[in-house]
């Protein structure tokens, strides 16, 4: 079993930094979740609802943005250059010290 480190900065501006397991075949969103952050996730992580989306700020490799989270997005409010939906992030070793911001509430 294996760790990483995230950094989550909330809608407040408070930065947390939670340890999220890669065994677990966990997603950023369910992360979140499982720390008890401000994240819906309210179609299940299926890229139908944008309630999850976040901000890249570190610069880590990400898997490709898919047809899904990528219209999805198109239709979301506050949406930036590095918004990803947390639901589409898969938790894996790579992503030792990334840094998200959470998107505002829609």
């Amino acid at each position: 079993m294996s760790d990483v480190t995230i950094k989550i900065k909330d809608r407040e501006g408070v930065v947390h930094e939670v340890q999220a397991p890669t065994d677990m075949n966990m997603n950023l969103m369910e992360v979140c979740k499982a720390y008890e952050l401000p994240v819906e996730g309210t179609c299940g992580g299926m890229a139908m609802c944008a309630s999850c989306q976040c901000y890249i700020i570190s610069d880590h490799q990400l898997p490709e943005m898919s047809d899904d989270e990528d219209l999805m997005l198109a239709e979301a409010f506050y949406v930036e250059d590095n918004s990803r939906l947390g639901c589409q992030i898969p938790i894996t070793e790579e992503l030792d010290g990334l840094e998200v911001e959470l998107a505002p509430e829609s």
